[in-house]
């Protein structure tokens, strides 16, 4: 491949990589599996498996805090 080519292959892949930032942003802020388990039983037992459990109110704020670009 020509220069040209090398460079235009790591623009896309650069491009992509920040695309995706959000989604490295969230792996790192969500609870650990464990802990989300936990909070889920613990919202099943309450009666809370909507958005009134703290499960929920969890993933939520990591997405709210780390949006998917439009």
């Amino acid at each position: 491949p020509s220069q040209k080519e090398i460079d235009a292959k790591r623009k896309e892949l650069q491009a992509d990589y920040d695309a995706k930032k959000y989604q490295r942003d969230r792996a790192t802020s969500y609870p650990e599996i464990k802990e989300q388990l936990d909070l889920l039983y613990h919202d099943m037992t309450a009666g809370k498996g909507d958005k009134t459990g703290e499960w929920y109110k969890a993933v939520n704020k990591v997405k709210t805090d780390n949006p998917k670009p439009e």
